[in-house]
């Protein structure tokens, strides 16, 4: 009897100032739109592109499998999909959703944001 044997790819351990994190009210305000969507297996796309008035805005997306060199990050249950060159710009970062008198939204606490625009949804690096 012949068996077959799998090689997996090594796990590389990810520093801790490279995570991306979603806070608990994120989560699960991601996870309602997810399955409002019938989506429940997919995840967010967490992005940078330029534009603002601060010369860069965040995107967020949701997304069904990531594309080649993305990392993947899990936090409180949340799949979270970073391109390479976004990344960079987003390490020690944290997603959270903000509900106030005036409607909610999700925000963006970056951590490499050396200002920020006044409405907050674009910063400079």
């Amino acid at each position: 009897m012949q068996t077959e044997t799998q090689t997996l790819a090594p796990v590389v351990p990810v520093a801790p100032d490279t995570l991306i994190t979603v806070t608990e009210a994120a989560a699960g305000k991601i996870r309602e739109l997810l399955s409002e969507e019938g989506k429940t297996e997919s995840g967010l796309r967490v992005f940078v592109q330029g534009g603002g008035c601060s010369g860069f805005q965040y995107g967020l997306m949701i997304e069904e499998s990531g594309g080649v060199g993305d990392q993947l990050f899990e936090s409180n249950g949340v799949r979270l999909f970073v391109d390479p060159v976004s990344i960079s710009y987003l390490k020690g970062a944290e997603v959270d959703f903000v509900d106030t008198i005036t409607g909610g939204g999700f925000t963006i606490k970056n951590p490499n944001a050396t200002s920020t625009c006044g409405c907050g949804s674009s910063f400079s690096a």
